[in-house]
């Protein structure tokens, strides 16, 4: 009988070496088909014309005791008033605050559809908050869905996941695989990177001048739902919500 685990044309006395070769060959293989699954289901997909969603990253590690907490909570409160649905991901810190904040913006429960906050998460713990979990078991395919789900996107100051996230939605951005979308920059966090970029990247002609203007630097809670709120009206207009 075959060994279920060894895939189909491998002897079954093949040397150990051989046979991992051939696993990782049929993998490879198995990924790339994947992706172009993907990639053609992407191209099949209308552009969202029912919900004006925004993901709100940044760092799991602030105290709700800390001012940015607090003003991630009333961000995604006043947000969700005005109409919003609020993405995050699924630790603790300012994506609680996230989570916490669209509850209090006066939804009770599971939206019809969709519930709201929708939250990302990449393990097993759920904390409070939350209407809606998606599970993910990696990082790319977290950020992938968060992504294709978002018509903004806030970063307030986080570590290397936050970092990675805004990096990877300004380029998608600079390259036009996404329309003209809302990317806010929240805090004086951000002034050092955008600084590095400007003095090193376009001074040495690795990007074009006008990259620096696709981030939105903003201070206040008042200014970044100013930002989304006018984005959410043009987006009700043009799809008659």
């Amino acid at each position: 009988m075959n060994d279920p685990h060894v895939p189909d044309g491998t002897p079954q006395d093949a040397p150990a070496g051989h046979t991992t070769a051939r696993i990782v060959r049929v993998i490879d293989q198995s990924v790339e088909q994947l992706w172009a699954t993907i990639e053609s289901l992407e191209r099949l997909q209308p552009r969202n014309l029912e919900h004006f969603r925004v993901s709100l990253f940044g760092s799991s590690r602030v105290d709700p005791a800390q001012p940015l907490y607090s003003e991630v909570r009333e961000l995604a409160e006043r947000l969700s008033q005005a109409g919003c649905e609020i993405i995050t991901g699924g630790g603790a810190g300012l994506m609680q605050a996230a989570n916490e904040g669209a509850s209090h913006g006066g939804i009770t429960g599971p939206a019809e559809g969709g519930g709201l906050p929708v939250r990302l998460v990449s393990g097993s713990e759920v904390r409070p908050f939350v209407e809606r979990i998606y599970r993910h078991r990696t990082f790319f395919s977290r950020l992938h869905h968060f992504v294709r789900l978002s018509s903004a996107f806030v970063v307030f100051p986080g570590g290397l996941g936050s970092t990675l996230e805004a990096m990877m939605i300004w380029q998608l951005l600079q390259v036009h695989h996404l329309p003209p979308t809302p990317f806010i920059l929240y805090g004086k966090h951000w002034d050092g990177l955008l600084a590095w970029i400007k003095g090193s990247i376009i001074a040495g002609g690795y990007a074009d001048p006008k990259d620096l203007q696709i981030p939105v630097r903003v201070d206040t809670v008042d200014d970044a739902t100013e930002l989304v709120v006018a984005a959410l009206a043009e987006f009700q207009a043009a799809h008659g919500t």
